[in-house]
């Protein structure tokens, strides 16, 4: 006897759809009142055209995360985006997404969506909203106030203090933009030094090409073809280091400790208890590389013998969805 459908008006109302945008992927999920997962999808991230072609893709990947959980996106109870860039929740818009194509000015991606989905879309900032979902449900939870660092195409920084989220004036918690070398690397930001410069997967592979073009010798994009990958994404870095790469490992030695030191920063300043380590690469590589990062945090700390404690994400590869469905219920 097939299962019964949960597709009632009732129980379809409950359901919240939330979508992390990433440079590389797309994570969209369905889930319910208790935040359980009941349907997900993930779709590669465009590399080319410009923000339509990504609104396009985000709608297929919430789809198809609907028609897993037997629900219709027009029947659920509202939509959260959490999405890079300059996001205006008010007014549903990103601006400046510069690791996703094309995205150089503002764009109305609550209002496109809308119109594609049927259902209501808050948007907020996807590391931002991944730091809420560690602090409400994931690795977050026995602490007051923290800072949530998301390493992947680039390095992003949610902070929680007091028990509330902190925006600042809607800039806040740009991790990656913290300058760790004076005069050094070029950033995609178009500043020198800083943190994703260095640590940001999109910057590491511009480094790659830059080194095999004056003759290093590297497996990563060997990797990259064999895999079918366009781009050098964490899997594509995980296998290279399993193959001991020796460009590989020095990329990821320099990214470690460009994190140590932008990290270290941030504690300083705002001597929160709890540092939770998450994004594609912080998950790939897992609690190992977590602790090498904690490693490369001390010798910067002011407060030495009172360092916070350091956390791997708790909810995964899907704390950025979740905590976007999140926003539904915040109605923020």
């Amino acid at each position: 006897m097939p299962p019964a459908r949960r597709t009632t008006s009732t129980v379809a109302s409950k359901l919240r759809g939330g979508i992390d945008l990433g440079g590389t992927k797309i994570e969209a999920i369905v889930v319910d009142e208790h935040n359980k997962v009941l349907g997900s999808a993930r779709h590669p991230t465009p590399t080319e055209g410009g923000p339509a072609d990504v609104a396009e893709e985000m709608t297929g990947a919430l789809t198809e995360a609907a028609q897993a959980a037997e629900v219709s996106t027009g029947e659920l109870l509202g939509v959260g985006v959490g999405s890079p860039g300059a996001v205006d929740s008010a007014a549903g818009t990103v601006a400046d997404a510069r690791n996703l194509p094309g995205w150089t000015g503002s764009f109305p991606l609550g209002q496109t969506l809308f119109a594609k989905l049927g259902a209501t879309v808050t948007i907020g900032n996807d590391v931002q909203v991944a730091t809420d979902a560690e602090f409400h449900l994931g690795a977050g939870k026995p602490y007051d106030s923290l800072l949530g660092v998301f390493w992947g195409t680039g390095v992003g920084g949610g902070i929680i203090l007091d028990g509330r989220p902190w925006h600042g004036r809607g800039g806040a918690g740009e991790i990656g933009h913290m300058v760790v070398k004076d005069g050094g690397r070029l950033c995609g930001c178009g500043n020198h030094g800083c943190m994703e410069a260095y640590a940001g997967r999109a910057s590491m592979e511009r480094r790659a090409r830059k080194l095999v073009s004056k003759g290093r010798h590297t497996k990563l994009f060997d990797i990259m073809e064999k895999r079918g990958r366009q781009r050098l994404t964490s899997s594509v870095w995980g296998r290279a280091l399993e193959h001991d790469d020796e460009v590989a490992t020095e990329l990821i030695s320099e990214a470690i400790e460009a994190l140590g030191a932008g990290i270290a920063s941030a504690v300083n300043l705002l001597d929160i208890p709890a540092v939770i380590i998450g994004g594609g690469l912080g998950v790939r590589f897992g609690e190992r590389y977590v602790r090498r990062i904690e490693k490369a945090m001390q010798p910067h700390l002011f407060v030495g013998h009172r360092p916070p404690e350091v956390h791997l994400v708790g909810l995964g590869d899907l704390g950025g969805a979740i905590g976007a469905a999140l926003q539904v219920l915040n109605g923020s």
